[in-house]
C-alpha cells in the first residue's frame, strides 16, 4: 500500500468503490506515477524476477520450476517488464501484460535492443486464446489492484494450458490490519483483518485515484479454487537478517515480526 502525505487530496480511507472506478483509478495512477515509481524502485527491480520487497528472487526460489527453456509464459501486471526480461534470458518466450501504457513504454525502453511483446489490457479480460501459455505469473502485479480476483484468476486459468503453473504474489493480508508505516507505528494493529473494504486515495473532488483491494487468505484460496486452480504452496518470505532496506511500508523492523508478502503457487486443473 502507498500513502500520500499532506492535505486532504489523496488522504487514505477504506471504502467500497465500483469496478469501473477501481480499474480507471489504477490505469490513471500508474500512467501518471510510472516514472517516479521507477526512479525510486527501478534499481532494486532490475536484478531479475523479484517476488516482493523482501528481495526473494526467482533464482533462489524457483517457484516457476528449475527450467523454463522454451516455455510460453505470461506476466500479468508486468510493469516495466523486469521479470519478463529475466525469464527471456533463461530461454522462455514471454509476453508482458499491463493496464498502464506508461509502464509498457518504460518496459520497451528498458528492453535494450531485445524487444519483448507487450500487451495493454486488464487482467479481467485477457486478449489471448485458450491455453496460449504454459504458465502465468504476477510478482506484486495486477491481482492486488483488480476488484474481481475470481474473474481475473478464471481468465488466467483459461489462457494457461492444462497442468500449467499460475504463481502470484500480493501484499500479505495480515498487513492490512496494521498501519502502513515502516517504523514502530507499523507494528500496531489498527483495523480488523476481516474489514475487506479496499484502500482508497482520492482527489479534491473525492474521486478515487488509487485503489488497492484486500482479501483474507481464505478469500484468495476460495478464488483460486473457484477458478479451477489447485493451490500447491503458500510461500511467506522471511525478511533476510542482513537486508536493511525500506520499501514503502516494508522494512527490516516490520519484516522481522510480520509477514509482508504472500506468494500463491497454483496449478491449472483440467477443464471438464
Amino acid at each position: 500500500m502507498t500513502e500520500m502525505q499532506g492535505g486532504q487530496s489523496g488522504y487514505p480511507r477504506y471504502r467500497h468503490v465500483s469496478t469501473q472506478d477501481s480499474v480507471t483509478a489504477s490505469r490513471r495512477w500508474w500512467d501518471a506515477d510510472a516514472n517516479a515509481y521507477l526512479a525510486e524502485h527501478g534499481p532494486s527491480l532490475d536484478y531479475g524476477l523479484i517476488w516482493g520487497p523482501e528481495g526473494l528472487s526467482e533464482i533462489e526460489a524457483r517457484l516457476l520450476g528449475s527450467d523454463v527453456q522454451g516455455l510460453r509464459i505470461l506476466e500479468v501486471g508486468c510493469g516495466a517488464g523486469q521479470g519478463s526480461r529475466w525469464l527471456a534470458t533463461q530461454g522462455a518466450t514471454v509476453v508482458g501484460l499491463d493496464l498502464s501504457r506508461s509502464m509498457l513504454q518504460a518496459a520497451q525502453v528498458r528492453d535494450r535492443g531485445t524487444p519483448l511483446p507487450y500487451v495493454q489490457a486488464s487482467g479481467h479480460s485477457l486478449p489471448f486464446a485458450d491455453a496460449s501459455f504454459d504458465m502465468a505469473f504476477a510478482a506484486h502485479g495486477a491481482y492486488g489492484f483488480l476488484p474481481d480476483l475470481a474473474l481475473a484468476l478464471q481468465e488466467t486459468r483459461r489462457v494457461v494450458a492444462r497442468d500449467g503453473l499460475v504463481v502470484f504474489s500480493v501484499t500479505h493480508p495480515v498487513r492490512w490490519a496494521f498501519a502502513d508505516d515502516p517504523g514502530p507505528e507499523g507494528l500496531v494493529a489498527q483495523r480488523s483483518y476481516f474489514d475487506r473494504r479496499p484502500y482508497v486515495e482520492v482527489d479534491d473532488d473525492d474521486q478515487p485515484i488509487y485503489v488497492e483491494h484486500h482479501r483474507t487468505l481464505g478469500d484468495t484460496v476460495e478464488a483460486i479454487r473457484a477458478a479451477g486452480l489447485t493451490l500447491e504452496r503458500l510461500v511467506e518470505p522471511e525478511w533476510p537478517a542482513d537486508y536493511d532496506v525500506t520499501w514503502g511500508g516494508w522494512s527490516q523492523l516490520r519484516g522481522e515480526l510480520l509477514p509482508g508478502t504472500a506468494i500463491y503457487v497454483c496449478r491449472a486443473m483440467p477443464t471438464r
